[in-house]
């Protein structure tokens, strides 16, 4: 199983959080604000502990699940203390109306927090296409991205013991991709299906199909 950290206290913290909790891995919570980290922590249950606002992260997997705006500050004021360590970039950097990205040029969060992490840090854009709940309740397929196999494979690791499929879409430039459909999910929902009970996934023909 996997030591994780996660920097953030919000909706998207706790799922991931209760999820890992329940796959066995370890957990520790980083928040601005102590007692909200401790709050998390306590109602994750399962041994998950409080860390330091700033201080080096405990887990070897460090999930940033803030909004977008906030992820590279934080991984600047971070610094060295994240020396080492597979950074998960979860984010989705959406325009005001939600039907774009909010950076114009062909980037992502991931590949700015890259460049603001220290050298031997690794990123991996991941959960950025599936809902709060769908996390919570479901087995969705969670689509990744990063440059360094070692750090996706440790990723992809942790995400089977959520009980959920991870899917390696390539280098971390890819993450400008998955952002694009963090958009589409958010499209789908507001129109083609209507509701936030679904996630996007992948459908494989049977071997017989292949003829």
């Amino acid at each position: 199983m996997s030591s994780i950290s996660i920097i953030g206290t919000g909706n998207m913290a706790r799922a991931i959080g209760a999820r890992a909790i329940a796959g066995g891995n370890t957990v520790e919570v980083m928040g601005r604000d102590q007692s909200k980290a401790a709050d998390l922590a306590q109602a994750l249950g399962g041994g998950a502990t409080t860390g330091e606002w700033s201080t080096a992260p405990a887990g070897d997997i460090v999930i940033v699940a803030l909004l977008h705006d906030g992820v590279v500050p934080v991984v600047a004021q971070y610094g060295d203390a994240l020396a080492g360590k597979v950074i998960v970039d979860i984010s989705n950097p959406f325009n005001s109306t939600f039907d774009g990205l909010a950076h114009r040029e062909e980037t992502s969060i991931a590949q700015k927090v890259a460049k603001a992490a220290p050298a031997d840090a690794t990123v991996v854009k991941a959960f950025n296409t599936v809902f709060r709940h769908v996390l919570e309740k479901g087995r969705p397929d969670v689509f990744l991205a990063g440059d360094n196999e070692q750090a996706k494979a440790s990723v992809k690791a942790f995400v089977e013991s959520l009980g959920m499929r991870p899917l390696d879409v390539g280098g971390l430039k890819t993450a400008h991709w998955l952002e694009g459909a963090g958009v589409v999910t958010v499209g789908l929902a507001n129109h083609g299906v209507g509701n936030l009970n679904f996630a996007l996934s992948i459908t494989e023909l049977p071997v017989w199909a292949n003829g």
